[in-house]
């Protein structure tokens, strides 16, 4: 049985928001990280405020660290992004913000950009925007696959959205978009309040799992582990089971950890490190 490595644990400059891009970059050198997930949003990424040659310059502090980006996370959740609006006017807003961002990810080196799949109005017939999302995502992974980027796309939890929200909708949409460069990941969290692990994903994405945002829960909340209530141990088996190869990012959204970030990081690698390989 493969066991998960220190190496596939990857860090997120999320919860180091309220510090500079580099403080976050040196905090990753300085706790052995060899990969991080960028969170593209101000004020360290934002993609709708940077030309190429910001762009370009953040590589090079990435690169004069040794660091590797293996995704690229353009902010999504609270901006008004949204693949399935009703609107045509937000929908195609939210393409062109997507492609400007694997554009983004291309200069960075990122292999994966995450999506998510917004949301239609809960009073209008549910297929609708599911069609709309299905023709964003055909729209993108054309552009995608120029570009030879992939996207991994995240299910949200119920609250979030009533399109994506477990394995099995999941599976639905990359079946339905049908490209190689539209691929599946797994948050913890909207998977713990679907009750359901990794596992159940695994016996449906196969390998099309390529990506997962690792962290703990009550069950909602993006949270250090140790903080939550999550079986840490369970699912590491699982993930050892299954043979998994990818990476795991610390994705810390809770405004707890923003004045010391450093210190969720340590917390984490402490309890992360009685159930991993070095």
């Amino acid at each position: 049985m493969s066991r998960i490595t220190r190496d596939q644990i990857t860090g997120m400059n999320f919860h180091y928001k309220h510090y500079p891009l580099e403080y976050f970059l040196d905090a990753m050198v300085r706790y052995e990280f060899k990969n991080i997930e960028l969170w593209g949003a101000s004020p360290h990424f934002y993609v709708e405020e940077m030309s190429l040659h910001d762009i370009r310059r953040v590589k090079k502090e990435i690169d004069r660290r040794d660091l590797s980006v293996v995704c690229f996370t353009p902010e999504q959740c609270v901006y008004p992004i949204n693949l399935a609006a009703k609107e045509k006017r937000i929908r195609e807003n939210s393409i062109q913000y997507f492609i400007k961002s694997a554009e983004a990810a291309k200069e960075l080196e990122a292999p994966l950009m995450l999506v998510t799949p917004g949301w239609g109005y809960e009073n209008e017939d549910r297929l609708e925007a599911w069609k709309r999302t299905i023709d964003s995502l055909e729209r993108l992974t054309s552009v995608v696959a120029k570009l030879d980027v992939t996207l991994a796309f995240e299910p949200l939890t119920r609250v979030e959205s009533n399109l994506v929200h477990d394995a099995k909708s999941l599976k639905a949409i990359l079946d339905e978009v049908g490209s190689p460069y539209l691929k599946g990941m797994i948050d913890t969290i909207p998977m713990a309040l679907a009750n359901e692990d990794f596992l159940d994903y695994h016996n449906l994405l196969h390998d099309d799992l390529v990506h997962i945002h690792f962290i703990d829960g009550k069950p909602e909340g993006h949270l250090v582990w140790g903080d939550g209530v999550l079986p840490l141990q369970k699912y590491i088996d699982q993930l050892s089971e299954i043979g998994y190869k990818g990476f795991l990012t610390l994705e810390y959204t809770s405004y707890q950890y923003v004045q010391t970030p450093d210190a969720a990081i340590e917390r984490s690698l402490e309890v992360l490190s009685s159930v991993i390989d070095r």
